[in-house]
């Protein structure tokens, strides 16, 4: 009942907003404030509410246009922090997709048994495939990857794993679509290895390839960005760990 009133209200809040511009274009973005309850729902672990304000978590919401009743993507989950946030915000007419890339289960069993767990939620699909295959149902609304886009250029992956992942996101949107990537800044000009050696990458790096693919770059945000992160350090450094400096990426497929 209380997602019920929280979709109407949210729906409610759309229209307005689009009637308010004459009905011409797509609704007006949300607010950070318009996500509250959402982030409270009590389907989120109390850990992960501790940590929303530290990740931004409705800031984020906000930059990546998330609303009731979508269909989105969660790219490599992790441990489902955002599959979580996603499955609350979108209310029970949105689905959710939770990708984990075999390859990290098979490094670590806490990746698949965090992809059972989301699963179990009644609007999320948890799958996995090879990391250069991911597995996206077709007209989506967004896929959206935290802290792994990196992952994509490490040394054990085939060499065209960030071509295949962008271009198969690319299909699975819908026209419009967006595609958000987050992840922790490398220094300027900083080579493909720095995925391995200290699991960052070059924010340039990051739009070159994904415009390669045939998105628009369609907005930038640094409410994560720390002028205190030396870039250089690992992201697993304990003098970095949960403080590094991340970029916030959004892009669109045209149509």
């Amino acid at each position: 009942m209380r997602r019920s009133v929280i979709l109407a209200a949210v729906a409610a809040l759309a229209l307005s907003s689009a009637a308010c511009m004459g009905g011409a274009g797509a609704p007006s973005a949300l607010l950070p404030a318009d996500y509250a309850e959402a982030l409270a729902t009590p389907s989120r672990p109390a850990d992960d509410r501790a940590r929303d304000a530290a990740r931004h978590t409705a800031e984020t919401l906000a930059f990546a246009r998330v609303r009731p009743g979508q269909k989105i993507a969660d790219m490599i989950i992790g441990g489902g922090y955002f599959t979580r946030v996603f499955s609350a915000a979108v209310g029970p007419e949105g689905r959710v997709t939770a990708w984990q890339p075999a390859e990290f289960i098979a490094f670590q069993a806490s990746y698949g048994e965090s992809l059972t767990a989301v699963d179990a939620l009644p609007n999320v699909d948890g799958v996995r495939s090879p990391i250069a295959a991911p597995v996206f149902p077709a007209g989506l609304d967004l896929v959206f990857t935290a802290q792994n886009y990196h992952d994509l250029h490490l040394n054990v992956m085939p060499d065209d794993t960030a071509a295949r992942v962008n271009a198969a996101v690319f299909q699975a949107l819908k026209p419009g679509g967006l595609y958000v990537v987050i992840d922790h800044h490398a220094a300027a000009g900083a080579p493909l290895t720095a995925a391995d050696t200290v699991h960052r990458i070059d924010i340039e790096t990051v739009k070159r390839e994904v415009l390669a693919a045939g998105f628009v770059l369609d907005g930038e945000s640094d409410v994560l960005a720390s002028p205190a992160d030396p870039l250089t350090a690992s992201v697993f450094d304990a003098s970095i760990r949960g403080r590094t400096s991340q970029f916030m990426l959004r892009f669109r497929k045209p149509g």
